[in-house]
């Protein structure tokens, strides 16, 4: 594969960072000027990884037959056509569909491209690959909030202008020729997908566990920050500065991480980061100022920011490369119950306990990560075997 078609592929998925880290924020800062309840906010935020998980199932099938390109033509007009919808449709509920259509179209894309740069990835660069693959998630992700203050001018106008920037990504996705994920021994002998997901489950599911950590932790801050931090007394603005701090911090340190884990391990490296994310958010929730919640941010992402994509690694170590398809679903599938339990956790957090700090419950889930890491035994499985991107 060229250099060219790496390119596309980390294109669209900093498209799909963008449009999630405008997402979750924007509609949080609308509905709590609107005077909605922190619950509901958070509930709401479930939608798009409802769609996430309500797709799943139904992917690796079409994927195996039809190949990576037409999951992601599928993917990204539905992205799209959700986007500029916002602009016309003013309901709550009607929202909340739209954001489980972006779920979907957002899984459809990450799906087939991480799957693609896997299956395509060795062990020695596997870190360094889908370290860049996180990369450009994360700087699509550090841009999204950056929306916010457009909130102020029209509250349509975010949605028009990642509708439009996503539309101009999506169009590179017709330069791409239609490939298929590799396959094992199980597909010739009949086995279906429910048992190469039960394979998977057992060679790696405590490498599922980081992708759980980091969608709990994104929707968490995304989600749940804005209205706690809006209660302490910090401004809309101040908050819009803040919250790209996180994944600001994971660009610095995405590929660094990546080419450390290659060389010493990816559970290492995520046992290390685990501790350091905590004690970064505890530190954020002992002093909560602006400017100390920044810098932890900052420094939380540096650490915690790289979880998914290592987390991904990790799988990639894990499972063979016939399995990938299920593996990457599976690490979908972790990311969206993670996202969806993170802002309705966070809110009901906040609304139940009225002194409520968000950071020591960040800093117990993280906790808690990390010990299952290191006491969670897997079924030892074979090498995944499989051909590097040419992009060194």
């Amino acid at each position: 594969m060229s250099r060219l078609y790496f390119f596309i592929l980390v294109l669209l998925v900093s498209i799909s960072g963008f449009s999630q880290g405008m997402l979750l924020p924007v509609i949080s800062v609308i509905f709590e000027t609107n005077g909605e309840s922190a619950a509901i906010n958070g509930l709401h935020a479930t939608g798009l990884y409802i769609g996430v998980l309500l797709a799943s199932p139904f992917m690796e099938a079409p994927l195996r037959k039809l190949g990576y390109k037409p999951l992601m033509v599928t993917g990204g007009f539905l992205v799209i056509i959700s986007l500029f919808s916002f602009i016309w449709l003013q309901s709550i509920w009607i929202w909340f569909f739209l954001r489980l259509l972006i779920g979907i179209g957002d899984h459809m894309l990450h799906f087939s491209t991480q799957t693609w740069v896997t299956s395509k990835s060795t062990p020695q660069n596997r870190g360094r690959n889908i370290s860049l693959y996180g990369l450009s998630f994360g700087l699509g992700f550090a841009v999204g909030p950056f929306m916010v203050p457009l909130v102020k001018t029209s509250p349509s106008l975010p949605f028009i202008v990642s509708g439009c920037i996503s539309l101009a990504a999506w169009l590179f996705v017709f330069v791409l020729r239609n490939e298929y994920p590799p396959q094992g021994p199980d597909e010739t002998s009949g086995d279906n997908s429910a048992k190469r997901f039960y394979r998977a489950v057992l060679f790696g599911w405590v490498a599922f566990l980081p992708a759980f950590g980091y969608g709990f932790l994104e929707t968490a801050l995304n989600g749940s920050f804005p209205v706690y931090a809006l209660r302490l007394g910090i401004s809309v603005d101040a908050v819009a500065l803040i919250l790209p701090a996180f994944a600001i911090g994971s660009i610095v340190f995405q590929f660094p991480l990546g080419l450390l884990s290659d060389r010493f391990g990816r559970k290492r490296v995520l046992l290390v980061i685990l501790l350091m994310g905590a004690l970064c958010f505890m530190t954020a929730g002992l002093f909560p100022s602006p400017a100390v919640i920044g810098g932890c941010f900052f420094m939380a992402g540096m650490a915690v920011g790289s979880m998914f994509s290592l987390g991904i690694s990790y799988m990639s170590d894990l499972l063979p490369s016939h399995l990938l398809p299920a593996g990457n679903l599976l690490c979908g599938i972790s990311f969206s119950l993670g996202s969806m339990i993170g802002p309705v956790a966070g809110g009901w957090y906040m609304q139940r306990f009225e002194s409520a700090n968000l950071f020591y419950f960040i800093t117990v889930i993280l906790i808690c990560i990390w010990l299952a890491l290191v006491f969670g035994k897997t079924k030892h499985s074979p090498a995944s075997e499989s051909h590097s991107f040419p992009v060194s």
